[in-house]
């Protein structure tokens, strides 16, 4: 007992310490930041800072691209999948903030994939430096289309929020700012974009003031035939998703689908933060992390005539989505991929006090099929060991270059022997004048470092998928009251997921304190650990193991079970197991090999029933049901993963239908 006591104390003591120096330096910081806001609101005139940044554009004469380094590290930048090249990814804006200023980016960056090489762009019209704007590919149209963003003064005690609208050609990269007929969005950030065959989705985000931070819900629609955005009218009785920014918007073939967000919401408390029935009341902003999901379906006009009002609209909330993160988490929106959002990171803030939060960061991957409205986690495989076929194919394909580097051999020997053989010293320097000098070993590129875990927990990190790669760049992590933006870009295969490919890393700025955090985290964590087996100790001496456990502990997770399996029974559609499925370990091209005549019996009875006509060729009645099996792979992508982990934990490498194994072998065998 003596020994635990002065344990407790230095635990008690350390802790202390911990928390008044926290307190200082934060009482400190905040004075410090009051008396610099005051004076930014006082000095800066930001008209006359971005009147700066135009003049100093107008000096370029012509768009330029050069090779580069990564870009500087930066957060809330806008990371895009280019749609007319699929081997490249740009990039462009987002803000540093050291702790003291913040600088804010308008340099458009272009990653070139094959080569692993970075290009930047300079333009003498490109849209001002910003952050928290957003862009997407323009569709029908082609195109990237960007809107909106925010600005604000180096101590960032005033803001701007644009309301700009601006066209990328990702072939020229030439920007073009559009004029727009009649009244279009205001100005925002936060908010998202999507693409809906010629329209521009537009919804949400906030505008932020020294004073206040203001959500928005409006939804607009931009023709990108008729340069006219549109901001349709909804009826009162109809619903709409609240205001919130950081959602995720994806492209539908039908309209567009929503999950998520974040937002603040009034919300009463009592004073002094107990919960007194009947006690005095305040109003106060409570973080709110969305996780309902709404499916915008949109109906194109069927006239010119009534093109001019706009496309109709309706808003529909789907049922809660099956499997879903838990917990809630904020920071995670999703990049597109063939019928799903793949998401990752985020944080949790559980809200200790006014004065406090204290924060759970993730660095899990998840699928979300939009159509089945189901979430899938998505982890990391280590390389399968090459099955018994592969390794007979690599046997035969070494056979066949030895046999091929025996026949070369002989064929030059026979060669000199023709010239008169080798008999001298003599002949001996003439060949070896004639034989072309071997060059040294040229030193081979640094090869890619691979991972098997997933980059360091984070949120709001960029995503973008191009041919069927994810790539994730950048994020920002917090650690007690600081605040890391990560400077680096990983990349992911989603259909192997054989690992995390590191692009580029370096060091966040003072991101050795946060390790030296890390340590003494560590130590009293174990300190705690100690204490808490001391005390299971003496509870178990003195514990009536007769006596019943507390039932209301058992409540809550049983309750939440109960809600997991209410939410799996509300899928939104049964999956059709009538068409044909995908095996363990079969690429996209197998599976079509193998099924390919019956999705063409399938396309065929679709058009029969839907009455159309079946006036299509061959090629083109292959390539629509081709586009039916790639659907059906990715659809059934996740639950084929599952099975592959669990026939590799029983040890089975690789399944080999009787249908294959018969084209393989021969004699009776075949028959069999």
């Amino acid at each position: 007992m003596g020994k635990k006591n002065k344990k407790t104390a230095e635990h008690k003591e350390r802790v202390a310490a911990k928390q008044s120096k926290k307190t200082a330096q934060k009482e400190k910081r905040t004075k410090t930041k009051g008396k610099d806001a005051d004076s930014d609101v006082e000095d800066a005139d930001l008209d006359a800072i971005l009147a700066q940044y135009a003049e100093e554009q107008t000096k370029f004469l012509k768009v330029t691209e050069v090779v580069s380094e990564p870009p500087k590290p930066r957060s809330s930048a806008a990371v895009l999948a280019s749609p007319s090249n699929r081997n490249e990814l740009l990039l462009f804006g987002g803000e540093y903030f050291d702790g003291t200023h913040a600088t804010f980016f308008n340099n458009l960056f272009v990653y070139l994939i094959d080569r692993g090489e970075w290009r930047e762009v300079t333009s003498p019209n490109s849209p001002l430096p910003r952050s928290g704007h957003a862009w997407c590919r323009g569709g029908n149209t082609g195109g990237i289309y960007l809107f909106g963003g925010e600005f604000s003064s180096p101590k960032q005690g005033t803001f701007y929020h644009y309301n700009d609208f601006w066209h990328l050609d990702p072939a020229t990269r030439e920007w073009t700012r559009l004029e727009t007929k009649g009244k279009g969005p205001p100005a925002r950030s936060g908010h998202r974009m999507t693409y809906y065959k010629n329209y521009i989705i537009l919804f949400g985000g906030f505008q932020d003031t020294s004073q206040q931070t203001k959500y928005l819900q409006d939804l607009w629609i931009y023709d990108c035939q008729r340069y006219t955005w549109f901001n349709p009218t909804l009826t009162i009785a109809s619903q709409k998703p609240d205001p919130r920014s950081s959602f995720s918007l994806l492209p539908h073939e039908t309209g567009a689908v929503l999950y998520g967000g974040y937002s603040r919401v009034k919300a009463s408390v009592s004073v002094g933060g107990k919960q007194v029935k009947g006690g005095p009341q305040k109003m106060t902003l409570r973080p709110m992390v969305h996780q309902d999901t709404w499916f915008l379906r949109i109906t194109p006009p069927e006239s010119d005539a009534a093109a001019s009002a706009g496309p109709a609209v309706r808003w529909e909330r789907r049922k809660k989505p099956a499997n879903t993160p838990n917990p809630a988490r904020a920071g995670t929106t999703m990049a597109y991929h063939k019928g799903r959002g793949i998401m990752f990171g985020g944080v949790h803030d559980v809200e200790l006090s006014e004065e406090g939060i204290d924060s759970e960061f993730f660095d899990t991957l998840f699928a979300w099929n939009t159509d089945r409205n189901r979430f899938f986690p998505l982890s990391l495989r280590r390389p399968r060991a090459p099955g018994k076929k592969q390794q007979a194919n690599q046997a035969m394909k070494s056979r066949d270059r030895t046999k091929a580097d025996e026949e070369e051999l002989l064929n030059n020997l026979k060669a000199l022997e023709a010239k008169g053989g080798i008999c001298g010293d003599d002949e001996d320097e003439d060949l070896q004048s004639s034989t072309p000098q071997v060059e040294e070993p040229v030193e081979p590129t640094k090869p890619a470092v691979v991972r098997f875990e997933m980059p360091h927990r984070r949120f709001n990190a960029q995503l973008a998928v191009q041919d069927d790669t994810l790539f994730v760049y950048g994020g920002t992590f917090e650690k007690g009251d600081r605040e890391f933006t990560f400077d680096d870009m990983y990349s992911i295969d989603l259909v192997k997921l054989d690992g995390v490919k590191e692009i580029f890393y370096r060091e966040p700025e003072n991101w050795n304190l946060m390790m030296e955090d890390e340590d003494s985290d560590e130590e009293m964590e174990d300190d705690e650990e100690g204490m808490e087996d001391d005390e299971e100790e003496e509870d178990a001496m003195s514990l009536d193991t007769s006596s019943p456990a507390p039932t209301d502990m058992t409540v809550p997770s049983v309750t939440k079970e109960m809600e997991q399996l209410e939410v799996e029974e509300q899928e939104t559609e049964p999956v059709d197991d009538s068409k044909p499925l995908p095996r363990p370990f079969e690429s996209l091209r197998e599976f079509f090999t193998r099924t390919s005549e019956e999705w063409q019996k399938v396309l065929i009875d679709t058009m029969r029933q839907r009455e159309q006509s079946a006036e299509k060729t061959i090629k083109e009645l292959r390539k629509a049901a081709f586009d039916m099996a790639e659907e059906k792979w990715w659809d059934s992508r996740e639950e084929i993963m599952a099975l592959e982990d669990e026939q590799e934990a029983a040890g089975i490498g690789e399944v080999v239908s009787m249908a294959d194994r018969a084209e393989n072998v021969g004699g009776a065998g075949r028959r069999r």
